[in-house]
């Protein structure tokens, strides 16, 4: 599974926690990472470089989705049977990536999302928690959907998945555009429970605050109701 595996990540300004996530990877036999440096301002790019990643690199800026777009082309180009998406500020831990990719690798689901919400669940902030709630009522209430965990960025696609699958979501929104985009082309998916580590540095780096909520909302609306 791990040789079949290319890991995509997605990196602005983390110079310090990416070399160290690429680090653990390749010491967990994952050797196909790849790192996309969307318009970092520090060294992010060079950092990645070193630690022994493939790097692609936006000129500007233009948020997760772009980035994760970008480098899942990148590893279905290269001939990628499963693509992980998988976070760089070390919040993702690569000991719950064999169960990410089982399902995918034998067959049982075209696409695996990982949940802080089964099993052993993630010490998740208060705030955190009711934001992730109300989305996963959104897409049940927008898709038809129902799901534990709606915006997690820990995923596996299959070949067939990734060719399926638009994303257009340059921001945070790209997280409820995969689950609407599964349900639309009617793959198959599950939720395989994971633990995502929440630290003071994550939390301040993270995007979970309520005005990020609300424009991921209005992107949902807008797409949903207006655009088509």
């Amino acid at each position: 599974m791990k040789k079949d595996a290319f890991i995509v990540i997605a990196a602005y300004n983390e110079e310090h926690a990416v070399p160290k996530v690429v680090a653990e990877l390749h010491k967990a036999g994952y050797q196909q990472v790849i790192v996309v440096d969307d318009g970092s301002k520090d060294n992010t790019f060079p950092a990645a470089v070193n630690a022994g990643a493939t790097v692609l690199q936006h000129v500007i800026n233009r948020g997760q989705g772009a980035a994760l777009k970008t480098g899942i082309d990148y590893a279905h180009e290269q001939g990628a049977e499963i693509i992980v998406t998988f976070d760089a500020d070390g919040q993702h831990r690569v000991q719950d990536l064999q169960a990410i990719i089982k399902p995918v690798a034998e067959g049982t689901a075209d696409v695996t999302f990982g949940s802080r919400f089964l099993g052993k669940e993630s010490r998740i902030p208060l705030l955190r928690k009711v934001l992730l709630k109300g989305s996963i009522f959104v897409l049940w209430l927008f898709y038809g959907v129902r799901m534990t965990d709606a915006h997690n960025g820990f995923r596996a696609l299959s070949r067939y998945a990734a060719q399926k699958i638009r994303i257009t979501a340059d921001r945070m929104a790209h997280a409820s555009e995969f689950v609407e985009e599964v349900h639309r082309r009617q793959l198959k998916f599950q939720e395989v429970p994971v633990i995502i580590r929440y630290t003071e540095e994550t939390l301040k780096r993270g995007h979970g605050s309520l005005a990020e909520a609300f424009r991921i909302l209005y992107t949902m609306i807008m797409k949903k109701f207006l655009l088509r």
